[in-house]
């Protein structure tokens, strides 16, 4: 038997299987409508390089709540406000798990948090991540750390802004973000980090990308060993290279507590480090657990934050009446003789809703994290089997016409005055999910995008050096297609732009 033959045997069994656990699950009465499906590939067809916008056009034909096949495998796709509350609200109980994707061969061990299933270890994980590293006090006491890496952004762009040139607008919120985020979790800057012949932030990109591809593997189980498409070879390389960054790390913190070296301020590891000693702890701490935290952490703050920065400029810059009632703003509360500091941020009630409409339009897990049900139920009248994949579409809700006037424009000034919250309470628009799977990350975000976003605009009159091109680009989270290039123009004295004298 040739070569060819035996690689096509597993492809043979792949289709025979598939098509008895499609036939298998449509034959569930009343299971929400979705198109047919194809043998092995399942939907994978007809879903956009862009998923959330192809879902979208799909829910326009077949409903808020719809059953879509990746692989063999049926996803329920919810795509409207008030079935979503019944997933994330009234059912969380049952929707709050995850589905298990892949294997552990390229996984850090123990689990990460994000994608554990609901159980102990998760609510064990979860407490630790809310109560010691991102509770307001922890948040607080890194406020001088955020106030200083925004303020170098801003010296940055006005070095750039001197020899009268567009600056890349996405490449300087990137490396905010990232500093702040790192210096938070390791105490230092990682965009110099070497790590396997590539920086950090690559490194990162590169782990986000292949997450937001579609592994066949993880829907034609028997096509995982394959590797068809050398994602799971990618992300064994790169989780190799993590590793041996993190190994440095720890070893490096518990050298530096040794000799009692302390920073100003505790970052994630030196926490983690200190929990890993409590014999009281209901689960022990290991490195696989402060690496897994760290690099959820990572995933989820860096390119979230700097993307909800860059989507929020792009929309200021052509629209230059928003940007005009921003400055405004900030002129009358801050002035012209400082620069913007965290206390005046819930003073700035038109800032926060450009905040706000820059989430509702460009959620930046625009499917959020898939959830998966542990038990068999209903949802607007179609059943949902057991151990069934859910996916919600936070873009189509933040876009959904019946719940918002002009739903496809910028503009801020719906949400002056609005009671519509960010965290999970008004399913108009969930741009951080909702229920026992929110993001913990909210605070830091909002204090990372908020300063940031101030700071960006207090500063500086923004013009374009030529047309603006919005399109989104392919990712887990919802990336520009190209770099933000815009003109700054520097508008405070220029002495508060220089470094205070020590």
């Amino acid at each position: 038997m040739d070569f060819l033959n035996i690689t096509w045997i597993p492809l043979i069994i792949a289709l025979v299987i598939s098509t008895l656990v499609m036939r298998k699950s449509r034959k569930t009465p009343n299971l929400p409508p979705g198109p047919t499906p194809l043998p092995i590939i399942g939907n994978l067809h007809i879903i956009s390089h862009l998923p959330h916008r192809g879902i979208s056009n799909l829910a326009q034909k077949y409903g808020p709540i719809m059953t879509l096949y990746f692989g063999s495998l049926p996803t329920i796709v919810i795509s409207s406000s008030q079935l979503a509350e019944k997933v994330l609200k009234t059912q969380d109980h049952i929707f709050a798990s995850r589905p298990l994707m892949g294997d552990d061969n390229h996984s850090l061990s123990p689990q990460k948090v994000a994608f554990a299933p609901h159980g102990p270890y998760w609510k064990f994980m979860r407490k630790i991540i809310i109560q010691e590293l991102l509770s307001p006090k922890r948040l607080k006491s890194f406020e001088s750390l955020r106030a200083q890496e925004v303020f170098a952004m801003i010296r940055s762009i006005l070095h750039k802004a001197n020899s009268d040139r567009a600056v890349d607008v996405t490449a300087e919120v990137g490396f905010l973000t990232n500093n702040i985020i790192c210096i938070m979790s390791f105490g230092k800057k990682c965009d110099e980090a070497e790590l396997g012949g590539k920086v950090f932030k690559e490194v990162l990109e590169e782990v986000l990308f292949l997450a937001a591809g579609f592994n066949y593997g993880d829907y034609i189980p028997l096509l995982g060993w394959i590797d068809l498409q050398g994602i799971r070879r990618k992300q064994a390389q790169l989780t190799n290279i993590f590793h041996t960054f993190m190994e440095q790390i720890i070893d490096q913190h518990i050298e530096r507590r040794k000799n009692g070296n302390n920073l100003e301020y505790e970052d994630f590891v030196d926490v983690l480090l200190s929990l890993s000693e409590d014999e009281s702890m209901e689960i022990k701490i290991t490195r696989g657990h402060i690496k897994n935290v760290t690099y959820d952490l990572l995933a989820a703050a860096t390119d979230t934050s700097g993307g909800i920065l860059e989507w929020a400029m792009s929309e200021l810059i052509r629209n230059p009446s928003a940007m005009k009632k921003a400055q405004e703003e900030l002129d009358s509360f801050v002035g012209k003789n400082r620069l913007v500091q965290e206390s005046d941020l819930p003073q700035l009630q038109y800032l926060q809703s450009v905040v706000k409409e820059t989430l509702r339009l460009y959620p930046q897990a625009p499917l959020l994290l898939p959830h998966f049900s542990v038990e068999n139920t209903t949802v607007g009248g179609y059943e949902i089997p057991q151990m069934t994949q859910i996916l919600v579409n936070a873009w189509a809700i933040g876009r959904d016409p019946s719940a918002w006037e002009e739903a496809t424009e910028f503009k801020p000034e719906r949400f002056m005055g609005s009671q519509i919250d960010i965290k999970g309470q008004s399913f108009e628009m969930i741009p951080f999910g909702s229920g026992r799977r929110v993001c913990p990350g909210i605070g830091l975000a909002m204090s990372m995008v908020q300063l940031g976003l101030a700071q960006l605009l207090h500063c500086f009159d923004w013009s374009l050096p030529h047309k603006l091109d919005m399109s989104e680009a392919y990712g887990i989270t919802l990336p520009r297609a190209v770099h933000l290039h815009a003109i700054p123009i520097p508008r405070l004295p220029l002495h508060l732009y220089q470094p205070k004298a020590p």
